[in-house]
């Protein structure tokens, strides 16, 4: 059987590939159960710096779920707790990836395949992509999980709006309400591998501290949280630091020894 969903490494970067073009790449329960053993072995890998997650050969990231499962996920309701619980892991999987994670769009990013790109830290988008949050459609509410990254991403206002009306719509508007960073003029893929060895040049230690210090600020910390200041300070004593700056003063490519 063809894998679904399927991580390639070719570091400094690794894609984890949706494959399921006959369906469009409607994420399915064996997808979404795989994704959090994938992040797992990604961030495992000391050659990977940086994730890329895409739609492959399929031309679309993510047509929603796969509502031919309704009748069996959503049977009961201690079934649709179940199925909840798996989707909601690869997403906190994929937010918490210790790692920076790319979404490169093309084609259709709709229902959980918006939720996909969404607990992503940077989104790509070709200028052709469609975007749609459509629960309404189905009779049903956007999950918990989904449902703070979607209002992280651009508010409570502009929230309720998309989930009302379940309206599809462009990139442009997509990048003007904010749930894409940038809309690309060729393909989304090859702008995020460029974007994934830019990032991979600079020191990882830094980049894993900042996605740490975003995070955290998200969640409540403050000017004056212990664990922000020590993470500041931290800084300071790693051996990413002492190379960097020992780089600049000497005019040189800087060597850092953290992978």
């Amino acid at each position: 059987m063809t894998e679904l969903i399927r991580l390639e490494v070719r570091a400094p970067v690794a894609e984890l590939v949706l494959n399921r073009p006959e369906k469009r790449n409607a994420l399915s329960q064996e997808m979404w159960a795989a994704i959090p053993g994938l992040i797992a072995e990604c961030e495992a890998n000391p050659d990977v710096k940086v994730l890329i997650l895409h739609g492959g050969e399929a031309g679309q990231f993510a047509a929603g779920a796969d509502i031919s499962e309704f009748e069996t996920i959503y049977a009961t309701r201690e079934a649709a707790l179940e199925a909840g619980k798996t989707i909601s892991a690869a997403l906190q999987a994929v937010e918490g990836c210790k790692k920076p994670v790319i979404a490169a769009i093309e084609g259709a990013c709709v229902g959980g395949g918006m939720s996909l790109a969404l607990a992503c830290d940077i989104r790509l988008a070709a200028s052709g992509a469609k975007f749609g949050i459509t629960p309404a459609k189905l009779g049903l509410v956007y999950p918990p999980t989904d449902t703070r990254l979607l209002l992280n991403a651009v508010g409570p206002g502009r929230a309720k709006r998309l989930l009302f009306t379940g309206k599809i719509f462009d990139a442009a508007s997509a990048h003007e309400m904010g749930l894409v960073d940038e809309i690309v003029s060729g393909l989304a893929l090859d702008a995020a591998q460029d974007l994934a060895r830019e990032i991979s040049g600079v020191s990882q230690w830094s980049v894993r501290a900042i996605k740490t210090m975003i995070a955290g600020i998200g969640a409540g910390w403050t000017d004056t949280s212990d664990e922000a200041i020590e993470l500041f300070l931290d800084g300071f004593e790693n051996a990413d630091h002492r190379e960097g700056y020992r780089a600049f003063l000497k005019k040189r490519k800087p060597d850092f020894p953290i992978r």
